[in-house]
């Protein structure tokens, strides 16, 4: 029996696993094994299983709200207050569905080096390089995004602290390019920690900053200074045009699902109902963050608001802080995108070495390990100094990769694992999933194609 054998079984899979132990399994002739390379290439990372529930939800948590929390009020002005706190709602639970299949996913390999490679490699080997691919690319897009987050807010920091009469206008220190330049200073060591585990004190400090967010929102509606918008700009139900280009910031606002297999990794009791309890805290408190700053922005400037919010307040050292606050939750954010997105195209790396060698990758972890890294960080440089339209990165983000990692991929991976067993409502919610994914891939992608070209 192969210690890190697959299981046939729809009952609840609760490991005790420990950082010593892997978990065993029982096996059966009808389950596909995971092949000897990639498992020992999995065991070649040393993982130690030491991180508790909080760490992993505060990572989480961290991972879903970074730029999205930032442009939901402008998502619910493109379909109105009672259409959009409900689409926060169903992005939530989808989102939440996603990351319950991929947990139960990494429970058929090895459950203390799961990803998505290795449950690809269970499902549709020959497919896998493609899924990790995509994987990557969603989340160098979203890492694109706080860069260009960076590059907006911290030029109207300047402004407010030292004023309009004190500094020219074409100082350094206005252009986005030197504050994105200057962010790499702490995004860079950040970049190359090898453990997710490692971000948790981050985390904390990015989560103190979203705390704040919520209360700029807060106080300027229901503060003295508080002008309410027109009512002809308020909208309970908007059906325009705008709703598909739209929905991927929905769709992308919850996405986190790149991180889940190193919560599985990490944690330490790694049984099914601490990670489910892991998942339900993260998506449940991000949900309601969504909700308060996404209704309260959209009530407090109406149809006209920005896909920035924060950028909207006037300037005053209290809306000042909260620039900064926000900078320091971006920069923070990064390296939870670029772990991920390094671990896929490491393998994906592998895989194409492998073919073009017919033999084991020559080249060493480590090397392989600083270029990727290398790599991850020079491209989201560069394109976050030539591109300045974050809401059309969202957009195309979410579409394409989110929509991927959060409902296509599970989806397709649990149906895969169980098409063998008989129907119950997990495997009908999992078909129901891909195709939610793939319909929302469809229509939207095309939608903003359309966006682009015709300058809507």
């Amino acid at each position: 029996m192969s210690k890190y054998s697959a299981i046939n079984t729809d009952e609840e899979i609760t490991p005790q696993a420990s950082s010593s132990d892997a978990l065993e399994l029982e096996t059966t002739d009808q389950t596909p094994l995971l092949n000897t390379s990639i498992e020992n290439e999995n065991q070649t990372s040393v993982n130690y299983a030491s991180a508790s529930r909080f760490s992993c939800a505060v990572n989480l948590a961290n991972t879903i709200l970074g730029t999205g929390m930032l442009a939901m009020p402008s998502a619910i002005a493109s379909v109105g207050l009672i259409m959009g706190s409900a689409m926060i709602f169903f992005a939530a639970f989808t989102s939440g569905l996603g990351l319950f299949f991929l947990s139960r996913g990494a429970f058929y390999t090895n459950s203390r080096s799961s990803s998505f490679f290795a449950v690809s490699q269970l499902t549709y080997p020959k497919a896998a390089l493609f899924f990790d691919i995509a994987i990557a690319v969603k989340c160098f897009g979203v890492s694109i995004s706080y860069l260009i987050i960076v590059g907006d807010l911290m030029p109207q920091v300047v402004i407010a602290i030292l004023g309009n009469g004190y500094i020219d206008s074409h100082s350094l220190f206005l252009d986005r390019r030197f504050w994105i330049t200057a962010s790499m200073i702490i995004i860079v060591p950040l970049a190359f920690l090898k453990r997710l585990d490692s971000l948790k004190h981050t985390s904390i400090i990015a989560l103190i900053a979203v705390v704040y967010l919520i209360f700029i929102v807060i106080y300027n509606y229901f503060g003295p200074d508080f002008e309410a918008p027109p009512k002809d700009k308020i909208h309970l139900i908007n059906l325009s045009g705008k709703f598909f280009s739209n929905l991927p910031i929905f769709v992308f606002s919850f996405t986190c699902h790149q991180n889940v297999f190193a919560v599985c990794n990490e944690l330490k009791n790694n049984a099914q109902n601490r990670v489910n309890s892991v998942i339900f805290v993260s998506i449940g408190a991000s949900a309601i963050v969504y909700q308060i700053i996404g209704i309260l922005g959209y009530l407090s400037f109406g149809d006209d608001v920005w896909p920035n919010i924060i950028a909207m307040y006037r300037a005053s050292t209290f809306i000042t802080i909260g620039r900064i606050a926000i900078v320091i939750l971006v920069i923070f954010s990064y390296p939870l995108q670029a772990h991920p997105a390094r671990a896929c195209l490491e393998k994906s790396f592998i895989t194409l070495q492998s073919l073009s060698s017919k033999s084991q990758p020559s080249s060493s972890s480590e090397a392989r390990y600083i270029f990727l890294t290398v790599a991850i960080l020079l491209s989201s440089y560069t394109i976050s100094i030539l591109v300045s339209k974050l809401d059309l990165i969202l957009a195309f983000v979410g579409s394409t990769g989110s929509t991927a990692v959060s409902f296509i991929l599970p989806g397709i991976f649990y149906y895969k694992l169980h098409e063998n067993r008989p129907w119950n409502y997990r495997k009908i919610l999992s078909v129901f999933l891909t195709i939610y994914g793939l319909s929302v891939m469809c229509i939207c992608l095309t939608m903003n194609i359309i966006r682009v070209i015709y300058g809507y």
